[in-house]
């Protein structure tokens, strides 16, 4: 168990070297292969209306003039060591980890994304056990009751859910439950620490809208993984010993069919926390996905960057985690392995 630990926690520090480079190169490498010269790369990371003194300051700033393997030992050192940043005649000093200074409000990118951290965070977290725990639930009962009028009904809501697009549900929802009827609060984001019950209350609606896309997928799958698991010999064995129903259903056919389960939810958790842009922009959330839509109109590459680092470490950290959960769903895990 333990070399299959470290194992997989190398395989998880290998894939954050290479997210690295990848990043790197989508920015630094690529526009130079699809043909811009180093000054147009610079007036990338001006942003709009840039002056000759500004372009030469920043090719000078971010060494854009210095080969490919120096800016990539400077981008990796500013990761993991801080680094400085000449602005005219100041010197800024920029703190590990150091993904860069915004060219729209000059701030360093880290701390900013940080701060919105908890409101992307909270909106994940909270979606994500509604949809895991309601998509099996209803997967679950619709294998069950197969062919019943709540297995037809919840894989036509399941298809509607898994076929909207999350812009369209969200502002259905925002019309109807919040400004025509009444039922809900404008969602806002209220710190934990500060208001649990206006924390829930604020962000029950976003929870909901993005829990229906992601339950819906699951309960299809769920459904699909148990009908399959039902019919294996060892399940009519298991019943043929007697046992109830419930223990055959959860503890025998229910267990394996959540191994594929877990690997789609390490995969969705990890996007949504790099930033549920689409829910964060129709609620109008200051998360992270907000942040990064933001910068993508203001051409802020910097806080792009640094967005995308983020997203990636977060979606390779669920994967990790999801292989170290994996013995404990599947102990033939721990014995192949």
């Amino acid at each position: 168990m333990l070399t299959y630990i470290l194992r997989r926690l190398g395989a998880g520090l290998l894939l954050l070297a290479v997210v690295t480079m990848v990043t790197f190169a989508i920015f630094y490498v690529v526009p130079r292969w699809a043909g811009r010269t180093t000054e147009q790369l610079a007036t990338m990371y001006v942003g709009r209306a840039p002056t000759p003194e500004a372009i030469q300051a920043t090719i000078t700033r971010l060494g854009l003039d210095q080969p490919i393997a120096v800016q990539f030992w400077e981008f990796v050192r500013g990761i993991f060591l801080g680094a400085q940043y000449q602005f005219g005649r100041d010197t800024i000093e920029c703190s590990a980890p150091c993904f860069g200074y915004s060219f729209q409000t000059y701030q360093e990118v880290f701390p900013e994304i940080v701060a919105r951290l908890p409101v992307t965070a909270s909106l994940a977290l909270g979606a994500g056990i509604i949809w895991l725990v309601g998509g099996i639930a209803v997967g679950v009962v619709s294998a069950v009751w197969k062919g019943s009028v709540f297995d037809r009904l919840a894989m036509a809501v399941a298809l509607a859910g898994v076929s909207l697009p999350i812009f369209f549900t969200g502002l259905l929802t925002l019309a109807f439950l919040v400004h025509a009827w009444g039922l809900f609060t404008t969602p806002r984001y209220v710190p934990f620490t500060e208001d649990p019950f206006g924390w829930a209350q604020g962000l029950i609606l976003p929870w909901l809208t993005l829990a229906f896309l992601h339950a819906a997928m699951y309960a299809r799958q769920t459904r699909a993984g148990m009908l399959e698991t039902l019919n294996e010999d060892y399940i009519r064995t298991a019943r043929a010993k007697g046992l109830s129903e419930y223990k055959v259903v959860l503890k025998h056919a229910l267990r394996p069919t959540l191994t594929p389960i877990v690997t789609i939810f390490g995969l969705d958790l990890g996007l949504v926390l790099g930033g549920a842009v689409l829910t964060e922009q129709v609620f109008s959330l200051n998360g992270i996905g907000r942040y990064a839509v933001q910068a993508i109109t203001q051409s802020d590459l910097p806080v792009i960057l640094g967005v995308t680092l983020f997203g990636a470490f977060f979606i390779v950290i669920c994967n990790l985690i999801v292989d170290l959960v994996y013995p404990l769903i599947d102990p033939r895990v721990r014995i192949h392995n």
